[in-house]
């Protein structure tokens, strides 16, 4: 475990991997934290230069009281990258972690190689729902959400064959701040880049779970068209979290696009 402070909030993040190899940088979703990623990070750590990190209100990293805006999330990554010396890289996020690639993509390009987009849009959900999801976790704390947001994570195959897991999964989203789950449930909430991801110029894969819910296909490849070039891909047997139910193949489409890109 390593900790860094960028602008006064303190950020938890891990490195592996061998040094001088072409790096990888993996942003979490909501109510998650870095530990979404290992299975990923178990089968690539020995090729690539791997971070992941806890976007803030999550894990281990600070959870200020308040809203986030996506340029709070998109400056605390620029600023922890820079402390870090990495000055060329490839960005994959999962949920809001990709909406803060995107945002990375836009606001800070120097550096980013291209972009891996899992399960994410340049626009996720509406207002209502997250005012009531903030409502609901700021009065009731996170086990008034509990249930339901974490079956809306994974495919209904997975739910039925891993119990176990999914009930470990369960521990990790009533573990997070309600404080930074709710705050960045208003990133989402106040967050709209359709009218921008247009101008998103580096090299861009965008990935779905055949099973999401959450950002299903047809919204995540509405996205991946707005995207000069972006290519589009769906993977089969995941729901909204595809490093954790199909890390093999979701490891196979990063190590491509690495590839493709000069990076890998």
């Amino acid at each position: 475990m390593a900790f860094a402070r960028i602008d006064g909030v303190l950020l938890h993040y891990g490195v592996c991997g061998p040094e001088g190899a072409p790096v990888l940088v993996l942003a979490n979703s909501l109510g998650t934290d870095a530990r979404i990623w290992d299975d990923v990070t178990a089968r690539l750590q020995d090729r690539y230069r791997i971070i992941a990190y806890d976007k803030r209100g999550h894990g281990l990293s600070d959870a200020p009281d308040g809203d986030y805006s996506l340029d709070d999330h998109v400056g605390d990554l620029a600023g922890l990258l820079d402390r870090l010396g990495i000055d060329r890289f490839v960005l994959a996020g999962v949920s809001v972690g990709g909406l803060i690639a995107q945002g990375l993509a836009l606001r800070h390009p120097r550096g980013l190689a291209g972009i891996i987009l899992c399960d994410t849009a340049a626009k996720i959900g509406e207002a209502a729902m997250w005012n009531e999801r903030i409502a609901l976790v700021r009065a009731g704390g996170m086990p008034a959400l509990g249930e339901a947001v974490v079956m809306r994570w994974f495919s209904e195959g997975y739910r039925q064959e891993r119990p176990e897991d999914v009930a470990g999964w369960r521990n990790m989203f009533l573990r997070t701040p309600a404080s930074g789950y709710a705050g960045t449930c208003a990133t989402l909430r106040d967050t709209d880049l359709r009218a921008e991801v247009g101008s998103i110029s580096v090299p861009t894969v965008m990935v779905v779970g055949a099973d999401d819910v959450s950002t299903p296909v047809d919204l995540v490849r509405d996205t991946a068209a707005r995207i000069p070039g972006a290519r589009f891909s769906i993977i089969a047997n995941a729901g909204h979290i595809p490093s954790i139910e199909q890390p093999g193949i979701l490891a196979e489409h990063i190590s491509t696009f690495l590839r493709g890109t000069n990076d890998g």
